[in-house]
């Protein structure tokens, strides 16, 4: 099995119209285009009922003190933790792939709804817990949202883009559930994976 990332070369660094900012010289960062990436998978194992889609910043900082604080900087070596960036489930077997900004396409504030769509099921990301106290961006934030790693990190943050084929049909899971969710219930029903990581920062002292 292979998953193919549109302008993504494994350890390489993703373009910046599939990131949720970028770097401004006046004010650190401001919105990107923030639209998905075309993802396309091949080479699907027999027996797959269906897939999953995960992609996960694994470096995300697990102490937010110094986070986006000027004079300060986040250590490389700080303890790190998963934070989701998309989660979609229950994609048909016969699908193969999702198009350049068929789930997102610019910032939404506040975010996008979970649920169905024509390829299968959207959970939350991560976001809709980093904004829980942000009044203007504050929401549920379904499907896909771009990097916005701390632009004062000392570290290059790692995207894992994965999918999943399945030997069941759906995972059983709706409403706001998570990527922890999903990992949890996909245990004992997993054929086969593939897996790219891509790069990120918005710190202009490191080198993409």
């Amino acid at each position: 099995m292979r998953i193919d990332v549109q302008d993504v070369i494994e350890g390489g660094p993703i373009p910046e119209r599939f990131a949720f900012a970028v770097s401004d010289s006046q004010q650190h960062l401001r919105f990107s285009d923030n639209r998905n990436p075309c993802v396309r998978w091949n080479d699907v194992p027999v027996g797959t009922r269906s897939l999953a889609l995960l992609v996960v910043d694994v470096d995300a900082p697990t102490d937010p003190s110094d986070v986006n604080q000027e004079g300060r900087s986040v250590p490389a070596d700080l303890p790190r933790a998963d934070f989701y960036h998309w989660v979609l489930i229950d994609i048909p077997a016969d699908v193969n792939g999702i198009d350049e900004g068929e789930d997102a396409d610019g910032v939404v504030l506040m975010g996008k709804a979970p649920g169905e769509t024509g390829k299968g099921v959207r959970g939350i990301n991560s976001y809709t817990d980093f904004f829980v106290d942000d009044e203007q961006l504050e929401g549920i934030y379904g499907g896909y949202d771009g990097p916005c790693p701390p632009w004062n990190d000392a570290l290059i943050h790692r995207y894992h883009f994965t999918v999943y084929a399945l030997d069941i049909a759906s995972l059983g899971l709706q409403g706001e559930f998570t990527g922890d969710e999903v990992l949890d219930a996909m245990q004992g029903h997993i054929i086969e994976q593939a897996s790219v990581m891509g790069t990120y920062t918005l710190n202009p002292e490191l080198t993409r």
